[in-house]
């Protein structure tokens, strides 16, 4: 953009997912992890499944789409769904860059459980990039999307994003499995979270908001990674899988363990019924952090746009 690398579109299936990586910023500074591509210093090198910017799910017919990656055993591989891209439908340049692809949501034998079509609009100007994602889901056999925390939207931001740690802090999985992430003084970690209703830090996380934006200082500017929900998506707004430790998702999946078991959204699709999932992610660099206003306009903008023309 604008003679700038911004990002690459990934889809072996060794990586179990195709992804965008890395995003980089107008000024220059690489807002995703590197890990496990191209590791820094200094860097966590947890959740080898968080690379760059994804969209899948941790519960589709009982396969886990999310946590599949090469860290997974092959005795265990069938517990887990690969999406396989296997073709490009569309490229286009100019002022608003356009990316569409097909890909298969697969078990392990290559049964087709979905077939998916994603849309990627590019724009932006000297202190922003703007990515628009419209994904269509086509079932080819009755699928349900069992209410999970590991959705489904998300992004492993840069060390310099990650809220510094102050304390450990432990997560417990659906199958009751815990992980511990232990806080150590970190100094490469700036970050923070703000949503759209306030929610600030780790407060942000298992809230709704029509938004959710991490911010930090990276280099001589601050950086803010904005990722926005829009009105015709499932269940909106959605919850905030929004952790101290670098994972941003957005999740309108996973009620229940976000509502402390007080409700549950599951969504079952029958042969040949499609979900459409609409997200914008906006990155901004700057002497300050993005204004909540400037954010809000942009939010308002987004939520105007049919996702059903992007689609096409």
């Amino acid at each position: 953009m604008g003679g700038k690398p911004f990002t690459s579109f990934l889809f072996p299936d060794t990586l179990e997912k195709p992804v965008l990586y890395p995003l980089i910023a107008a000024d220059g500074q690489i807002v995703t992890r590197g890990f496990p591509i191209h590791p820094l210093p200094e860097e966590p090198t947890d959740h080898p499944h968080h690379l760059g910017l994804w969209l899948n799910f941790e519960n589709v017919n009982g396969l886990d789409f999310w946590n599949n990656s090469y860290a997974i055993p092959s005795e265990k591989k069938h517990l887990y769904g690969w999406i396989k891209t296997d073709r490009i439908l569309e490229t286009k340049n100019g002022p608003t860059g356009k990316l569409t692809y097909h890909a298969n949501w697969t078990n392990q034998q290559n049964d087709i459980l979905l077939e998916e079509t994603t849309t990627y609009e590019f724009s932006g100007h000297d202190h922003q990039r703007i990515i628009d994602r419209v994904t269509v889901l086509k079932a080819n056999t009755a699928v349900t999307f069992k209410d999970a925390k590991d959705g489904m939207l998300g992004i492993r931001l840069a060390h310099e994003l990650q809220i510094p740690a102050v304390q450990d802090q432990s997560f417990k999985d659906d199958k009751g499995n815990v992980t511990i992430v232990k806080a150590t003084k970190d100094k490469i970690a700036t970050g923070n979270y703000l949503t759209s209703t306030g929610k600030t830090g780790d407060d942000a996380w298992s809230t709704r908001a029509a938004w959710c934006m991490a911010y930090g200082k990276m280099g001589n500017d601050s950086v803010s990674v904005i990722i926005m929900d829009h009105p015709g998506n499932p269940n909106y707004p959605a919850f905030w899988h929004a952790r101290g430790y670098g994972l941003f998702a957005v999740n309108p999946l996973g009620e229940k363990i976000f509502t402390n078991g007080k409700s549950e959204k599951n969504l079952h699709l029958s042969k040949g019924d499609s979900v459409r999932f609409y997200y914008r992610i906006v990155i901004e660099d700057g002497k300050t952090v993005i204004s909540t206003a400037a954010i809000n306009k942009l939010a308002t903008q987004f939520a105007a746009k049919d996702p059903a023309a992007l689609a096409q």
